[in-house]
């Protein structure tokens, strides 16, 4: 026999509506004990929700969709996973889209996610160009951005306070007493954009002239090609921050590979905090985003987004705190 809400409502002696407020995470608060009356006879009846019956009700399909730029670096898979999690904790599978830094391919998965009715889109841009927030309008989509400005006056922003993350990090090299300090950069997305207009601001806090910002693309072979670009610097610089973790382990390989050692000949502060860092020589000192945070506030919000359907706009910014290793200078510590 097919096991109802009134069934489950029925064992846990109380109503279906408080039922319908346990699954759907509200519209209502539900007293602890009641919640936990009504979750013990979901679990001792194997209640599980008509998905089909609720996705025509609403007019949607029952799953949230998540468009990255590029699913084979670490930091964004890492973010998605967090994502994945929440999401599945509270009911709603997620599914990906790596648009593999391809704008077109951008577009094309936001569209497949409208056709397929998600009920809402976490969306990671691969540029400052998106027309993502044109199309989650268009089609009535919820829609939270992760990471990367997309229109903070049209839709709600969760990332990491780039601009300040890397003026620590710059500030951390020049404690150690570096004043020649080159910058390397990614493409032109706002991540990066604010990570040198942080590098900027901490050379100019610290009366120290800029040196030579290269850009590149995100990756390790970016970061590898990089160096030698970074090398003519004038003055040649003894220290560099980085924008991403990935572009820094490239760079490290090609300073092994040069004959400088690190932090002796170039010290490195990058930017990110995925967990290979630590297992580079020397383990790289860099910005450690708060992952975890940003990727549960993000479902939080869509989700509420997708119940009240109420849009709250502008970025909500977290910080980002230093992981100090060997490669700026600091004990090398695992």
């Amino acid at each position: 026999m097919t096991v109802t809400r009134a069934d489950v409502a029925r064992l846990a002696g109380t109503s279906p509506a408080l039922v319908s407020y346990v699954l759907n995470g509200g519209p209502r608060q539900v007293a602890p004990a009641t919640r936990a009356r009504i979750e013990a006879a979901i679990a001792e009846l194997g209640y599980r929700p008509n998905m089909s019956a609720r996705s025509l009700r609403m007019n949607r399909g029952h799953a949230l969709g998540m468009v990255i730029p590029d699913g084979s670096n670490p930091f964004f898979a890492e973010l998605s996973a967090v994502v994945e999690a929440a999401a599945f904790a509270r009911g709603y599978p997620l599914i990906i889209g790596n648009a593999a830094d391809d704008e077109a391919r951008e577009r094309a998965y936001v569209s497949a996610f409208i056709d397929r009715r998600v009920e809402g889109l976490l969306a990671i841009s691969s540029s400052w160009e998106s027309g993502i927030a044109d199309a989650c309008a268009a089609a009535g989509m919820a829609l939270v951005a992760v990471d990367r400005l997309i229109d903070p006056a049209r839709c709600a922003h969760v990332m990491s306070d780039s601009l300040a993350g890397a003026s620590t990090a710059v500030e951390h090299l020049i404690s150690h007493g570096h004043t020649d300090i080159a910058c390397l950069s990614g493409p032109h997305v706002s991540t990066a954009d604010d990570r040198v207009a942080g590098y900027r601001r901490a050379l100019r806090r610290a009366g120290l002239p800029e040196n030579v910002i290269v850009r590149a693309e995100f990756g390790g072979a970016a970061g590898y090609r990089a160096l030698s670009e970074i090398m003519r610097g004038t003055p040649r610089p003894t220290a560099v921050f980085v924008t991403s973790d990935l572009q820094a382990m490239g760079m490290l390989r090609a300073a092994y590979d040069a004959g400088l050692r690190v932090p002796d000949d170039l010290a490195i502060v990058a930017f990110d905090g995925i967990e290979y860092t630590r297992y580079t020589r020397p383990g790289l000192t860099t910005m450690v985003q708060p992952t975890r945070r940003m990727g549960e506030l993000a479902v939080e919000i869509l989700l509420k987004q997708i119940d009240t359907g109420m849009t709250e706009p502008g970025v909500r910014s977290l910080g980002a705190e230093l992981k100090t290793r060997g490669s700026c200078g600091c004990p090398d510590e695992f």
